[in-house]
């Protein structure tokens, strides 16, 4: 089942593989079809360098793990067992590869991980355009607020909010009960408004002694 980089790229997405579901698709590479998995890549590049971005903090770096994250999904395709969504099991492979790669360039991955994530809910409201000064700040309130949370808590909310994963998949990726992972998350969002709100008052008062 030999494929490069290069020749999922440039195939031509048919109509025919448009058509099916992630399921389908992936029952065509395994049989043999393995130009059907460009219309994976098509579906979740997007996905993929967005979360590969969160974690490496530079586009250069995420485009090179998004390439390898596409290939070692298509090397491990047979893998999928179809229990759970395929971004899903393809998040797997996301976190598995960017933490690897943040390991090579001996960066500290648990610094990276709660400082990779504060763009999860920046574009929850982007389609009414707000202000891009004020937007900015938002995004800045959300790094710093984030950026103090734990790796674990930092995972979870970047789970929920951007890669959209429900509390099932979630536990299935965390390996924990769907009760456990609900009680993980409500806690996580709690800590995450606290530690908003301690950013915006120490903003203010720093403000306020200028």
């Amino acid at each position: 089942m030999a494929v490069t980089w290069l020749q999922i790229i440039q195939s031509n997405f048919s109509a025919m593989y448009a058509a099916l579901s992630d399921t389908e698709i992936i029952s065509k590479v395994l049989g043999g079809e393995s130009n059907a998995f460009a219309e994976l890549v098509k579906r979740y590049q997007n996905y993929v360098f967005t979360l590969a971005l969160r974690f490496t903090q530079q586009r250069e770096d995420a485009e090179e793990v998004a390439q390898d994250i596409f290939v070692k999904a298509y090397r491990s395709l047979s893998d999928f067992r179809g229990t759970a969504k395929f971004s899903t099991w393809l998040y797997t492979i996301v976190y598995t590869t960017s933490v690897t790669f943040l390991r090579k360039k001996k960066l500290s991955t648990t610094s990276i991980d709660d400082e990779g994530t504060f763009l999860q809910l920046e574009n929850r409201n982007s389609s009414f355009q707000a202000n891009l000064v004020e937007q900015k700040s938002k995004n800045r309130s959300l790094n710093e607020a984030i950026s103090m949370l734990s790796a674990d808590d930092a995972q979870i909310i970047t789970l929920f909010y951007k890669a959209e994963q429900s509390l099932e998949e979630i536990s299935t990726i965390l390996g924990m009960e769907t009760n456990t992972a609900k009680v993980r998350l409500h806690r996580a969002r709690t800590r995450l408004k606290e530690k908003l709100k301690l950013y915006l008052q120490d903003e203010m008062n720093a403000m306020q002694n200028d």
